[in-house]
């Protein structure tokens, strides 16, 4: 009855820790970034080993590599962003007077590579899925991506809270091309689309009766309750940084 707790309270630690670590990894002296970034690679392919693997499985065990492995794949690229190896082709502040359609193009432009590995990632782990029993991984990448590109959208139409602590000297001129204000028109839509998800799949979580589709569910539904908490912290008077203080502090 009460096998959701456990795959709860692990994803809330995913999330917080491995948010933490790749800041801090971030916020290491350049000289070691060659480094990080190799050893990065191997845990990548590493993470796409343990998703074939477990992808063929339908065990608690299984739903939890599953899922590990894909916030690791998530990860890596999150990683590869902040180090600057994988961003965009525009590398420089937003030139001042630009507005619409336009202003858009050339923020897209600071991480369309960026947008591009993500795709490529996901269409990997996709066809790796197409028959997989343990769809897990999959969804955990598809939520990410849908979150992300959600707080992505609200943070260029404005939002309260940039996160801008999390960013690296190198990237900063992204921050030009945010807005700041307390809501935008879309921010309201994000909340109700990931409520609307979320809703159904924690009612899936209280009903199924196998062990690993409580844990699947569990997971993946924590997992878009914590996109919703992220969408929310973007609009709250709450220096939300300060959960992730020991991973960014030497960005200072």
């Amino acid at each position: 009855m009460y096998f959701w707790i456990s795959p709860l309270i692990f994803t809330i630690f995913v999330w917080w820790f491995s948010t933490g670590l790749i800041l801090k990894l971030n916020g290491l002296p350049k000289r070691f970034f060659k480094t990080i970034f190799a050893l990065s690679i191997i845990v990548l392919l590493m993470a796409f080993w343990g998703l074939e693997i477990s992808s063929q499985q339908t065990t608690v065990a299984a739903a939890y590599c599953s899922f590990t492995c894909a916030i690791m794949i998530w990860g890596w690229q999150e990683l590869a962003f902040l180090l600057g190896y994988i961003t965009g082709s525009r590398r420089s502040d937003c030139p001042t007077g630009l507005s619409g359609m336009r202003r858009a193009w050339y923020a897209f432009q600071t991480i369309n590579y960026h947008e591009l590995t993500l795709l490529s990632l996901g269409v990997v782990i996709f066809l790796m899925n197409m028959d997989a029993v343990n769809q897990t991984g999959l969804w955990t990448y598809v939520i990410l991506w849908g979150m992300r590109q959600s707080t992505k959208i609200n943070i260029f139409l404005g939002v309260l809270n940039f996160n801008e602590a999390f960013l690296p000297q190198h990237l900063k001129y992204l921050i030009t091309y945010f807005k700041r204000r307390a809501m935008n028109f879309l921010m309201p839509f994000s909340i109700l689309l990931s409520v609307i998800f979320l809703v159904p799949i924690w009612t899936r979580a209280a009903s199924e009766s196998s062990a690993y589709e409580i844990t699947s569910s569990a997971l993946l539904g924590t997992l878009i309750a914590l996109g919703l908490l992220e969408h929310l912290f973007l609009i709250m008077p709450f220096p939300s940084e300060l959960l992730w203080k020991w991973g960014y502090k030497n960005h200072r």
